[in-house]
């Protein structure tokens, strides 16, 4: 069975909405990427130097970073070699095989919850990168399958950002606890932990700041922030999820690497993923960072942050050739 047709089915137990909201969101990473392949495919029939050179060039516009198109470039010479290929159409599954195998890391991608008792999930990120929007359509998430949320706004230097979050919290119908702008935002995190455990809620969705005014560090800001949830839930936070603006591309990545090593990141939501041709920067991260890719943001509604999944990632991109296939072995 060919490689496309495996992924199609896997993808058919798939609830059709979410596989056609990877196929929107991903429109113009496809077009970036997969199209620009397919055309150089068929240009080159032949698989030489100037063929993988143009590939690595392709793969590095859609965001795929250097290092990773390095690796994917000498895994695919290594395959045509011990496959003895020699037609250039024969390698497209072949690249998309390895994309699934890079994005799909050993570990399930699911959010990690409290096995009893709250949850305390905590947001991470620069600003701008749509951190608010995000905890916003979790808490939306959460609600719709019937758990109890709280939301804690600790980025309190952002001119905005508490009332953005109450903002989210009216719209999902969620109460949010707060101090005044400028407050000390461990101060609302102990504030929000001890309100979250009196009235029993399942999910404690914290915001914190992307940067601070003055001239104290972030990542001290941010410790602060765990010693205090952790005195009150010891097994807190159970996600510290950093969010990035997938448009950013390359900017992305060194912003994971920056939070990934200081504040104890446990995974990524990609936000903005419809609106970028970048999209290959999710192939990026997942590979040099080794940290798992949670949700991917795929739209404005309420209800378009979905939870990662390479399968539906990689078939979003291939559509095109798999409809393709599809309709050659009909023909046949």
């Amino acid at each position: 069975m060919s490689f496309f047709k495996k992924l199609k089915e896997s993808i058919s137990s798939k609830t059709e909405a979410v596989t056609n909201k990877f196929k929107d969101g991903l429109t113009k990473t496809r077009t970036a990427l997969v199209e620009k392949v397919e055309e150089l495919i068929t240009r080159r029939k032949k698989i030489d130097e100037a063929f993988y050179e143009e590939l690595e060039e392709i793969l590095i516009g859609a965001d795929v970073g250097v290092n990773t198109v390095m690796e994917l470039i000498d895994e695919l010479r290594a395959e045509v070699k011990k496959r003895k290929i020699e037609d250039a159409a024969e390698l497209q599954p072949v690249l998309s095989e390895k994309l699934v195998g890079l994005l799909r890391g050993d570990e399930n991608p699911g959010l990690n919850m409290a096995g009893s008792g709250m949850t305390v999930i905590l947001f991470v990120g620069v600003n701008g990168v749509g951190k608010t929007t995000t905890i916003g359509k979790l808490a939306h998430r959460f609600k719709s399958q019937g758990k109890s949320v709280l939301l804690a706004a600790g980025d309190t230097f952002r001119a905005g950002a508490i009332e953005q979050l109450e903002v989210w919290g009216q719209r999902v119908g969620v109460d949010v606890i707060k101090q005044s702008a400028g407050s000390d935002p461990a101060a609302v995190m102990y504030d929000a932990v001890q309100a979250a455990k009196q009235r029993g809620v399942d999910v404690l969705l914290c915001d914190t700041a992307g940067r601070l005014q003055n001239k104290s560090n972030l990542m001290e800001e941010l410790n602060k922030i765990f010693r205090v949830i952790q005195r009150e839930v010891p097994s807190a936070p159970h996600e510290v999820l950093l969010v990035l603006d997938a448009t950013t591309g390359q900017n992305a990545l060194s912003q994971a690497k920056l939070f990934g090593e200081k504040s104890g990141v446990t995974g990524l939501v990609l936000t903005k993923l419809d609106g970028t041709a970048k999209g290959g920067i999710v192939v990026a991260i997942r590979n040099e960072l080794n940290l798992p890719v949670k949700f991917v943001g795929l739209g404005e509604k309420m209800d378009d942050l979905e939870a990662f999944d390479s399968e539906q990632f990689v078939h979003a991109l291939f559509a095109g050739l798999i409809a393709k296939e599809e309709e050659q072995a009909s023909e046949a």
